[in-house]
């Protein structure tokens, strides 16, 4: 089976705030997924992380207790980079625009940095050596 897109939905206390955060870090938005309630961040051509209002995402899974990702975490989401530049470039704006660093795993053939953002989500951010695949 293939899907030709996936949406991560992703609660936030902010949304403002969290389009300002992945503005600073170059990322642009899919108006056609955006409202007062959601905003949707373009993370490739058929990927977007739909950033919920917390109230909102809610109304997703109205019998569960949406997870506060500053103390649990349920996701980690890894994105590709194309070179170890991009990965340390992407890594240190987020940190620059807020974010709290994260972990570095260097293991020569593959380079990856995680940072939390405003709302505790963990992202990672991933280079591998083509020859090495």
């Amino acid at each position: 089976m293939k899907h030709a897109m996936i949406f991560v939905n992703l609660p936030v206390a902010d949304l403002a705030a969290s389009r300002a955060f992945f503005e600073a870090l170059g990322y642009t938005f899919d108006e056609r997924f955006s409202d007062e309630n959601a905003v949707g961040l373009i993370l490739g051509d058929t990927q977007v992380a739909m950033l919920l209002r917390r109230d909102f995402y809610q109304t997703f899974v109205p019998d569960k207790q949406v997870a506060d990702a500053r103390s649990a975490s349920e996701v980690l989401v890894c994105l590709s980079a194309e070179s170890r530049d991009e990965v340390d470039a992407l890594a240190d704006g987020a940190v620059a625009a807020g974010a709290s660093a994260g972990r570095t795993e260097d293991h020569g053939f593959m380079y990856g940095r995680s940072f939390d953002d405003l709302d505790g989500h963990t992202w990672e951010i991933m280079w591998m050596d083509p020859a090495a695949v």
